[in-house]
Order: C-alpha cells, then structure tokens, then sequence
C-alpha cells in the first residue's frame, strides 16, 4: 500500500471509529423507546439544527447536487436549492414549534402516533398506514446512501462496489443499533462539521487547480446555457436547453417535500424547549443556504477544471463522483494533503450516514412502535422493543443494500423520488394536522394514502408522456393529498369537543 492510500484510510478509519465510539459511548443511556426513538426529548438547540439538517442533505449535497450542476449548469440545481431553502426556514418556522408542543401534550414520540393521537383514531389504521409509508420510501433512501459509499470507495481505490456498500452499512448500522437517537443527533452534528470543511477544502483546492476565479466563470460563460436561470447546457450537444416555468414550479416543490419528512419532524420532536428552536431554525437556515451554495459552485468548479485539462470529463452518473476525483488529486500533493483527503473523503461518508442512520431510525420505530405495538397490540416491555427495532434496523439495511447493488444507480434519483414519497403523503396532511381543527382521521387518512399513491401514478405512468407532464412527481402528490384530505375531512363527521379543545391548548 501506498503511503498516499495509508494516510487516506487512516484518515477514513479514524473518523468511522469515533463514530463508534459515540454509538458504544450513548448504549447504556436508552433505558425505554422515548431515549431510543428521541432521545428523552432532552436536545439541545445545536445539535437540533445540525442533526435536522445533516440527516436532510444526505448524501446528495456532495454528490447529487454538485454533480447535476457539473453536467447541465446551475439552472437546475440552484433552483432546486432555492426550493429546499425556503422548505428549510419554513418548516422550521411554522411546524417546528407546533409539533414539539401538540406531540408532547399527546405523548406521540414517533410521527406515525402523532397523527393516530391526535385524531383519537383508536383502530390505529392512521398508524399503521404513515409507518408502512415510511418503511416503503426509507429503503429506497437508505439505498441511496449505500450507494453513495460504494462509489465512493470504488473510484477512489478499486474496492468492490458490492462490499463498500455492506462495510459501510456495517458501520452505521453498528452506531445507530448501540445508541439509538442520542448517538445518531451527536454523530450528525460530527457530521455537518465534517461535511463543511470538506465543501470548502475542495472549493479551494479546485479554483486553484482550475486557473482561478476568473478561468472558472470564463470557463462556465463558454458553456452555452449553463450560467442561465432559465437553461440548462446540454454537454453531448453542445447546446442550451429550454428550463421554462412549469419546470422551475416543479423543481422548486422540492421545498414542499420537507413538512412530511419524518426524519426531520422527529428532531423537532425532540428538543429540550420549544423556545430554543428559534435559535436552531436561525443556524439551520444559514447552514443549509451555504452549504448547497458552495456544492453547487464545486460542480461549476469541476467542469472548469475539465476544460482546463485538470480533470477529465465525468458523464452520467459518474459526475456524482466529482469530489472524490478532486479529493484524489489533492492527496496527490504529499502525505499531509492525504489526510487531509481523508477528511474530504470523510466528509462524503458523513454526509450519507448522516441521513441513513436517521432512516433506519425513523424505520425502526414504525415497526416496533406503530405497527408491532400500537396496531397489532404485540405486548412488549421495554428491552423486547429495543430488540425488535434493533432488528428492523438489520433488514432495512439489508433491503436497502440489495436495491442499491447496481453501480450505475444515480444518488439524485434514488433519492428524489423517496422525497416526493414523504412529501406527498404527509407533507399536507402533516400542515391540515397542525393548523387546521376541522380535519379528521377520515380526511388524514385519504390524504395519505391519495398521495402515496400518486407518487407512483406520476412518476411511472404520467411523467413519462413528457411535455407539459413532465413534472417532478411532489408537486402533484401534494397538492392531489391536500384535496382529498380536504374534501373528505368536509365530507365526514367533525372532530369531536375533545380533539378541538387539544387542538386549541396546542396553539402557539
């Protein structure tokens, strides 16, 4: 082995074992489901925002994003960003203190037993349904970040695809199983902190390899389109694409997907004192804005260093690469700039445990919790609950790794699509929950599963007719769950004096 190679492992080995560390550090804190699920609702504001937000990005802001604005511009990432950012300040705004407040008053610790509480609906169908929801789209999300490492550690050193993926799911698997939601916040503010500096070592570096700022805007005005709002550059031919308004409308809907992330929600769940989630909405806002700002410049950095002759060209899925062939160049420069590749390297991994960890969570407690629990009445003390959402955790992952098993397999996609899942089943129904007294479980539950469903319908039988059609699947799936939860709640029985009073007490 290269000393090159050693100092990047060691780098990469150290950071995944202080992952461990704090995973082994927080086992013996979860004495029932509420530390494991969240933690005992005693985090901080920091670690809330830090933890919402890494467990958000994911895997996609070092690699989706920076390489879709690598190949077609910043058109399509930057208004994507747009629509996360106004998502982000959002949710974080309206939601988060509402949440923290009425779930707390009912007890619910995971989001599927929010919405069964507050609707008193005793059959638990509300329950199981969201937790089904959420077991069907987090696979496909925790796949996304198996991938991600398997790239990762295949266009770096040549490892089998394959078994990147399973060591790497080894790992968070380990952490997230030990110490439940304490470590899994405590590890993804390691995270954010780790993914920041890798943004801005690689920015760096690139600019410089590149011929400077004023090569890489020379270089990116060249590219017909790609500096446009309104195009994106078409690398194979050369040329600028329309990016017209039903698009733009679409791509930011992606904001819309955060008010049903139930990975996100559980963080504001969580928190010690609601009052202190102004100061987290304030770091989480500016946190997110930054870090996608400087990902996406890295893919217009990356294209320049193409044409500077510094990098060769990334097609495909391969662009979702682009950090890992600058973190590889830099390591190049001498053993004390190997770790700090490492590090950049680490950054990558943080960025996609981050998320999956979150995940397995989230999936862990809508089996043992909603469905095993509250809806089948399996009676279970507290160490058989943590068993068995220590078991979903092992088949989540291992699902997750068998859908990802394909290279060729995009990160943005796999992940855009779970987003819209979430989005378009909770995300309205989650809003009419919250601030809206006249919905009921009927109204809820048709939302719900309207949305889900039309997730599918839009993406495989609609969408692809193209045209006018051609719409990111969220948009629709939200706006066709806000109708029915809607129509119906107006169409069934009203809540009855009980619920409108709990509703009332939980007003802000």
């Amino acid at each position: 082995m290269s000393t090159i190679n050693f100092c990047i492992i060691a780098a990469i080995v150290a950071y995944l074992l202080v992952m461990l560390a704090v995973g082994f550090l927080f086992s013996k804190t979860n004495s029932d489901s509420t530390d494991f699920y969240l933690g005992g609702r005693k985090m901080g504001p920091l670690v809330t925002a830090m933890s919402a937000e890494a467990s958000d990005m994911s895997s996609w802001l070092l690699m989706g994003l920076p390489g879709v604005a690598y190949l077609t511009g910043v058109c399509d990432a930057a208004w994507t960003a747009i629509g996360l950012a106004l998502g982000t300040w959002f949710n974080w705004y309206f939601v988060a203190r509402r949440l923290r407040r009425y779930s707390s008053s009912l007890g619910a610790i995971t989001v599927p037993q929010f919405f069964s509480r507050r609707f008193h609906e005793d059959k638990n169908l509300l329950n199981a349904i969201a937790a089904l929801v959420i077991v069907v789209f987090f696979v496909p999300y925790t796949a996304s970040g198996f991938a991600a490492c398997g790239k990762l550690f295949n266009s770096l050193f040549g490892v089998d695809y394959l078994w990147a993926m399973v060591v790497s799911a080894l790992i968070i698997v380990g952490y997230t199983i030990m110490g439940g939601f304490k470590a899994v916040c405590t590890t993804d503010l390691i995270q954010s902190c780790v993914m920041t500096l890798a943004l801005f070592v690689v920015v760096g570096y690139g600019v410089g390899a590149a011929g400077g700022l004023d090569a890489v805007a020379a270089n990116a005005a060249a590219l017909p389109g790609y500096l446009s709002m309104a195009a994106t550059h078409d690398a194979a031919a050369s040329a600028a694409v329309s990016y017209g308004p039903i698009t733009i409308l679409s791509t930011l809907a992606w904001g819309l997907g955060y008010f049903g992330m139930p990975h996100i929600l559980l963080r504001f769940m969580a928190i010690e004192d609601e009052k202190k989630l102004v100061l987290s909405r304030r770091i989480a806002s500016v946190w997110v804005v930054i870090a996608m700002s400087v990902a996406i410049f890295i893919g217009v950095v990356g294209r320049a260093m193409t044409g500077a002759g510094a990098l060769e060209f990334l097609d495909g899925s391969s662009s979702e690469t682009i950090i890992v062939r600058i973190a590889g160049l830099i390591s190049q420069l001498g053993p004390v700039a190997a770790i700090v590749a490492g590090v950049i390297l680490a950054g990558i991994l943080a960025a996609t445990m981050s998320t999956a960890d979150s995940q397995m969570l989230a999936a862990a407690s809508s089996v043992s919790q909603n469905l095993m629990q509250d809806f089948l009445h399996i009676k279970m003390d507290g160490k058989q609950s943590l068993r068995a959402a220590r078991l979903t955790i092992l088949a989540v992952s291992v699902l997750g790794v068998i859908l990802a098993r394909d290279p060729n397999s995009s990160v943005f996609g796999i992940v855009s699509f779970a987003w819209a899942g979430f989005g378009g089943a909770f995300g309205a129904v989650m809003l009419c929950a919250l601030f809206w007294k006249r919905c009921n479980w009927q109204g809820a539950l048709a939302g719900m599963l309207a949305g889900g469903v039309m997730v599918f319908v839009w993406k495989y039988l609609v969408r692809p007719l193209g045209g006018i059609w051609n719409i990111y699947e969220l948009l629709p799936a939200f706006l066709v769950s806000l109708a029915f939860c809607v129509v119906v709640s107006l169409l069934t029985p009203a809540p009855n004096a009980a619920i409108q009073a709990e509703f009332d007490a939980a007003k802000v």
